[in-house]
């Protein structure tokens, strides 16, 4: 498939101050931004300036304030994905929308055409997916598929319309080096064609290696234009932050000291259809020790999180302990009585609530012994809720949590504002032990660095830290030693320097060689 281009001369697409109130607050203000046929242009900028409600308005999720937008030149208005579709745009979100008891062939019917038949699209799908190098069978089941399969997916459905522009959100978040490069090779191929990507992404080493030019927003504003490859990491995140982002800092290596928290031989059966069964995990975490857990997402991440935390008890008592004390019946506030914290994956809905204040999620958040300090009174006690307020306001100021008024709802805040709130809650309380799930996921790169230290900082106080991350960047900053989860089963820990981006890359995608099942890390 070839895509024809515009008149000579002419941006793909352009916009021309466009701009997006809600309310009196303008989440995009002024912005101008052109991108050419045949073009891989990336969007960068910190959470909250303004890069979702910019997408939205142009795959017609939102409706503008003011501005126009042109296609090929000429005005055009979108009122809804499907005339954005119609015109030519195509969008790929980080977060799929495909239902996992459907086929492949299935998730991409429901997009399209209902009088298409499933045979054709099956036929379809199947051409274009080994035509982009992107291999699925189209009448396998989601829920058997990894994520990197389930992204292909979602990549042919925005390609069986024969876009012109597709916009992809985050698309290597949930993929091994390996599988990114494939994706890399799919754009060019696009790209070659004639066809453009809008391409938004944390990752700045991946956009100055494949995008020809870079907008930059700040505060809904754009700040600068480049050519990425002609800037550095440091040069593109000040652009986006306004002054320069920190190094996360190791320090000097130093003594690790006793076991804080053990998994021994621990197994959990699937409690889902859809659910991953953790298989023989064996993991201890010393003091003053960062392991980081790596693994494509659906690998058993959020089931391993769920046992350690005790959101989940196990039937066994004595396969998890922390510092010392037999955990695995116990649910979260007694292991929170241990001197244990615990950030989820989910930041709405699980972290925190959304319609509730920053200092009432706090509280939440407290076991009854944290909760002394905030209450008066005897059997009946009174919430202080001057004292809350008053904690809350130090965990924002410490974490440079930035937000509209004193004590504003969870919900209002931007996403990567409200991740560095509850890492802080629960740096707050100085755990001994802190197990954090996805710790900057989808979080920009100033409020990263401020959490990855926050992290590094803890456990050279002394406390065992346990990262579960995709991000193989971050793993390599911040940990001193590594394991990687694969169908639910948990290497042997590895000493960080002991390995490479794509030793852990072919790890995730489940290869593990007897070299390096040999040199796990002694604890």
């Amino acid at each position: 498939m070839t895509v024809s281009e515009g008149p000579a001369g002419n941006p793909l697409l352009s916009v021309r101050q466009l701009t997006k109130y809600f309310g009196s607050f303008a989440a995009c203000s002024g912005i101008d931004l052109d991108i050419a046929p045949g073009e891989i242009h990336a969007l960068l900028g910190e959470n909250g300036a303004g890069k979702s409600t910019l997408v939205k308005m142009l795959f017609g999720i939102l409706e503008p304030s003011e501005g126009a937008i042109l296609w090929n030149g000429k005005p055009a208005v979108i009122r809804s994905p499907s005339e954005a579709r119609s015109l030519g745009i195509g969008m790929v979100f980080q977060h799929f929308s495909l239902f996992e008891a459907l086929t492949v062939a299935e998730n991409i019917a429901l997009s399209l055409d209902p009088k298409i038949s499933l045979a054709k699209i099956s036929d379809e799908a199947a051409m274009l997916s080994q035509a982009y190098g992107l291999p699925l069978d189209p009448k396998a089941h989601v829920a058997d598929l990894s994520v990197g399969e389930r992204q292909r997916i979602e990549i042919v459905r925005a390609l069986l319309q024969n876009p012109k522009l597709i916009i992809l959100d985050e698309p290597t978040s949930v993929l091994t080096p390996q599988e990114a490069d494939r994706l890399f090779e799919t754009l060019f191929k696009l790209k070659a064609e004639g066809r453009s990507v809008l391409y938004i992404s944390h990752r700045l080493e991946e956009v100055r290696r494949i995008c020809d030019s870079a907008t930059v927003l700040r505060h809904g504003k754009v700040t600068g234009t480049c050519d990425p490859k002609q800037e550095t990491p440091a040069s593109l995140a000040r652009m986006m932050v306004g002054a320069d982002v920190s190094d996360v800092s190791r320090g000097t290596g130093s003594q690790l000291g006793d076991v804080q928290i053990e998994v021994a031989s621990l197994s959990v059966p699937a409690r889902t259809p859809f659910a991953v069964p953790l298989r023989g995990i064996d993991m201890q975490v010393r003091a003053g020790e960062v392991l980081a857990i790596a693994g494509v997402a659906g690998n058993g991440q959020g089931e391993l999180f769920d046992v350690l935390s005790g959101e989940h008890t196990v039937a066994d008592n004595d396969a998890i302990r922390i510092r010392g004390n037999a955990v695995g019946k116990a649910g979260i506030n007694a292991r929170r009585l241990l001197g244990a914290g615990f950030v989820p994956e989910e930041r709405h809905g699980h972290a925190a609530v959304s319609e509730m204040s920053l200092s009432d999620n706090l509280l939440l958040a407290r076991s009854q012994p944290d909760r002394r300090a905030l209450l008066s009174g005897g059997a009946l006690s009174v919430i202080r809720h001057g004292a809350v307020r008053s904690a809350a306001r130090r965990i924002c100021e410490e974490m440079d949590v930035r937000k509209s008024g004193d004590d504003p709802a969870a919900g209002s805040l931007s996403g990567g504002n409200l991740q560095k709130f509850i890492v802080g809650r629960e740096l707050d309380r100085q755990p001994v032990v802190l197990v954090v799930n996805q710790p900057t996921w989808g979080v920009d790169a100033g409020a990263a660095s401020r959490i990855r230290q926050a992290l590094v900082d803890l456990a050279r106080a002394g406390s065992a830290v346990v990262v579960i991350s995709q991000d193989l960047d971050e793993i390599l900053e911040i940990a001193t030693n590594i394991a990687v989860i694969s169908e639910g089963r948990l290497s042997r820990s590895f000493a960080a320097g002991d390995l490479s981006l794509e030793k852990i890359g072919l790890m995730m995608g489940g290869i593990h060689d007897s070299t390096h099942s040999e040199a796990a890390h002694a604890h």
